[in-house]
């Protein structure tokens, strides 16, 4: 009993020991006096010092590229979409299951705009998110044609419906299935010839821009009453002077309306508000809101939710285009800051994270995450690569609508930060704020100030 204590003892001290090797504290650090911090104030002020309004007219063009898979063919055929199998994306509690069949297309978008010499295209796609390697891979195809990553402003639907098979590492795989190359390239492919198609459809045009209340869709999955949702929809309107019309919508729900007993690859309530949108417009393309902690609202069961909810969405908006203003000659200004961040801290525990080391063999760390933010005359739009908090969004919203402009945050934009969250959320025992909180309980401050400062230089 004696030697078989001793042992127990020894097996205690090790794990122990473990433990502390491998994680740290949580960092309270003030984020104002880090050095990532000042590494940020250093970039930003090159921007101001680098970045002019233009006012200049507009052109504008729109291209559609399917990413409906093929599904179940002898042999993975990436240059065609077709794949023995292709895994869902965005719930863990699939285990990685390969999708049964397709039940609506799914697409990436891209709306290209020139204001004199500037350009600008805007990307949506029926996916979870945009991963950091597959936007690197399709940023390199884009730069070698002469388009910079400053020039694209990406995003996802956030379906969790979508394809899979694009997440390297074990959370990814946790979350998108298992890694498939093909399907990879596939992807990247698609979103490099929606870019370049967009921009060779250039033609005069015009844009307006303007948003609805639509709260009795959305509720707060964190807090419940406790705390506030983002209800605005909000979109821009371009029409080309030979007719064709496309729109941008952005609503901050998440997609989650099919839950993870849905196997068919589906593009969830925002590919039911694009289709309904596309009859009356050429190409409508939705960008994800702010949908840090925001959930939807809808009626019915199975996929009539999505449908209620897109196509009422789709129906409200409708009623509001005829009346939205347009200019064919706009000021614009856009500003891209990669973005600084703080040292990566996936949380083990309440006040304890995994050192980067650890943390990385879990999940490789983000790279090049970017801060976009354009000025498309009294409209702000605003790109972070994250779950963004639908809370800090109202709080940007309300700031910027002072000054005399509209506002919309849209997330997924090219790398994923996981959630950014208000710091008094941090501690809570929740998916959002433990789990998915990886860069300590200060982010979220940060990540504010630094859209607001961009937002500042492009007000300008």
């Amino acid at each position: 009993m004696k030697k078989a204590g001793i042992i127990s003892g020894i097996v205690i001290v090790i794990i122990v020991s473990t433990f502390f090797l491998v994680t740290r504290p949580v960092d309270h650090t003030p984020f104002y006096e880090t050095e990532y911090f000042r590494t940020a104030l250093e970039d930003i002020g090159q921007l101001n010092r680098t970045t002019q309004t233009v006012y200049d007219s507009v052109q504008a063009g729109f291209a559609r590229v399917s990413l409906t898979p093929e599904l179940n063919c002898p042999v993975d055929v990436s240059s065609e979409g077709k794949f023995k199998q292709v895994p869902l994306a965005g719930y863990g509690k699939r285990n990685g299951k390969y999708a049964s069949g397709v039940h609506d297309s799914i697409f990436v978008k891209a709306i290209a705009l020139k204001i004199g010499t500037k350009r600008l295209v805007m990307v949506g796609a029926d996916m979870l998110i945009l991963p950091p390697h597959l936007t690197d891979s399709i940023t390199n195809i884009l730069e070698s044609k002469g388009i910079n990553r400053d020039e694209v402003f990406y995003s996802a639907t956030h379906t969790h419906s979508g394809i899979g098979a694009w997440g390297p590492g074990y959370l990814g795989e946790e979350f998108a299935g298992k890694y498939n190359a093909n399907i990879q390239k596939w992807i990247v492919d698609q979103f490099a010839k929606a870019v370049v198609s967009s921009l060779k459809e250039l033609k005069p045009a015009s844009i307006g821009s303007g948003m609805f209340k639509a709260g009795h869709f959305i509720r707060n999955r964190l807090v419940d009453s406790l705390g506030i949702t983002n209800p605005d929809f909000d979109y821009l309107l371009i029409t080309q002077t030979n007719g064709n019309k496309a729109v941008i919508g952005s609503f901050s729900a998440h997609s989650t309306t099919l839950g993870a007993q849905n196997m068919l690859i589906s593009g969830d309530y925002p590919g039911y508000w694009q289709r309904k949108m596309e009859n009356s417009v050429d190409v409508a393309l939705f960008m994800a809101g702010s949908m840090g902690s925001q959930a939807p609202l809808s009626e019915g069961k199975d996929f009539e939710q999505p449908k209620y909810l897109g196509e009422a969405l789709a129906d409200s908006l409708t009623s509001f285009l005829p009346a939205t203003r347009m200019d064919n000659k706009i000021h614009f200004k856009a500003v891209s800051l990669k973005f600084a961040l703080p040292e990566f801290r996936m949380r083990i525990s309440k006040n304890r994270n995994l050192i980067p080391a650890v943390g990385n063999k879990l999940m490789p760390e983000p790279l090049n995450p970017y801060i976009q933010v354009v000025r498309l005359e009294k409209t702000v739009w605003i790109s972070v690569p994250a779950d963004f908090s639908g809370e800090y969004a109202v709080q940007i919203k309300n700031s910027l609508m002072a000054k005399g402009y509209n506002c919309n945050i849209s997330g997924y934009n090219g790398s994923y930060l996981g959630y950014i969250l208000p710091g008094r959320y941090f501690y809570l025992d929740n998916y959002e704020s433990q789990i998915m909180g990886w860069f300590g309980p200060n982010m979220g401050e940060y990540t504010v100030d630094i859209i607001r400062q961009l937002s500042e230089i492009v007000m300008q």
